[in-house]
């Protein structure tokens, strides 16, 4: 059994008051000579040291430690880590949420003055940094479809960009981008390129062995995959983390510890559950493509990528869909999402639970309508994140709400 700590003397002999022992007892312990199994919740806002040397050392950076939480915490290194070995890099910097990453990202790389070539496929409020915010930072994005090699050069030439921005499975339309070609192009023109990782995770694709110099992460997502922790990540190289880590210290966006256990712990079933899930959305996405009552079904899995599909470590497409209901508008869909019994309607995915989302409405509701329109994002478009259900029940689910939104769709057109 450890030693007792109850005493009312102070380290010092001093004999100490209630108060002081209220707020000091238990605390500081001998550092341990044991390792636990599993990473502790470093919950301390700040880290001592036995001498003020060691601390001056520690926050000039001239030796490892932790001096305050929002610099660096043990918790969030941990998920740093691991989250950098799972990509293949040589380091990854965590942050407070997907977005938060996107966004350092674009700081990394883009200065006032300068361009961003971006597909125009992306998640909506990835778009909506891309043409609100960046603007009024001097940055301007040309946007181009990254699946048109011969269109990515022409624009690269002609705009010479800072950075090039995609997504490995587009949100919510699940194209897929030779990202080794689009780098190769990328740095002859001195670009660098980032990449939202978030649909495919590590265990489809690792965008940083074909070149990729940021690789982005919603942890909120696939990562932590139970829809109970946001977050998010960049992987990169130890340089580049470390410009990173000097953002993230100035803007505050920084992954918290209890945050970082959720996500490492959830990182440990990522291979188990992405299979589960991508077994069970090839089979729905077939099912789909079958149906009469669905005009489009967008999946990865059901066509040949081209070049792109030597980028995937495996077989398996991932547990992202997403399909138009035929003839269906914004009432339509509402009917579907409301005769679900099973799949959950949220504005979120990669989870362990079945969800369904409704771009138009939610991660697209930023995009200006006629911008949907163009991009392919119709007012019938549904996303669909396969959990990690009997696949059988997950399909009589969709199957009775699209029986709904089609009785509606009758019974307003009769």
């Amino acid at each position: 059994m450890p030693a007792s700590k109850s005493s009312a003397t102070g380290a010092d002999g001093a004999e100490r008051g209630f108060s002081t022992r209220a707020v000091h007892a238990g605390e500081r312990a001998p550092r341990p000579d044991f390792t636990p199994t599993a990473t502790p919740i470093y919950s301390a806002t700040a880290f001592v040291y036995d001498d003020t040397d060691t601390l001056d050392a520690v926050f000039g950076n001239e030796r490892p430690g932790y001096v305050y939480t929002r610099y660096a915490n043990p918790t969030t290194t941990a998920v740093e880590a691991a989250i950098a070995s799972l990509e293949g890099t040589e380091d990854a910097v965590a942050f407070a949420s997907g977005m938060a990453a996107v966004h350092a990202a674009m700081l990394l790389d883009a200065r006032a003055g300068d361009r961003i070539v971006a597909a125009p496929d992306v998640y909506g409020a990835t778009y909506a940094i891309l043409t609100r915010l960046l603007p009024t930072l001097g940055i301007e994005t040309v946007f181009v479809d990254l699946l048109d090699l011969d269109a990515v050069g022409v624009a690269l030439k002609a705009s010479r960009p800072a950075l090039v921005y995609a997504e490995t499975i587009s949100n919510p339309l699940l194209r897929v981008a030779d990202l080794g070609a689009v780098t190769a192009l990328a740095h002859r023109y001195g670009s660098r390129v980032a990449v939202d990782n978030t649909f495919a995770t590590p265990w489809l694709v690792t965008p940083a062995a074909f070149g990729v110099d940021s690789v982005i992460h919603s942890t909120t997502k696939y990562l932590g995959g139970h829809g109970d922790v946001t977050g998010g990540a960049i992987a990169t190289t130890a340089a580049r983390a470390a410009e990173l880590r000097e953002i993230n210290k100035l803007i505050g966006s920084v992954a918290g510890p209890f945050e970082s256990w959720l996500t490492l712990r959830g990182l440990k079933t990522l291979p188990l559950r992405l299979k589960q899930q991508s077994d069970s959305a090839r089979e729905v996405a077939a099912w789909l493509a079958g149906d009469t009552r669905v005009s489009r079904v967008n999946y990865p899995g059901l066509a040949h990528l081209g070049g792109a599909e030597a980028m995937f470590n495996r077989p398996e497409r991932g547990g992202m869909i997403s399909f138009d209901i035929r003839d269906a508008g914004r009432d339509d869909v509402f009917r579907f999402f409301e005769a679900l019994h099973l799949v959950v309607p949220a504005t979120t995915l990669g989870d362990v639970y079945s969800l369904v989302l409704y771009p138009a409405i939610s991660s697209h509701r930023a995009v200006p309508p006629e911008e949907r329109a163009r991009i392919g994002i119709s007012d019938g478009l549904v996303r669909l994140s396969v959990g990690i259900e009997d696949v059988a029940d997950i399909i009589a689910d969709l199957d009775g709400a699209l029986t709904a939104a089609s009785k509606h769709a009758l019974s307003v057109t009769a």
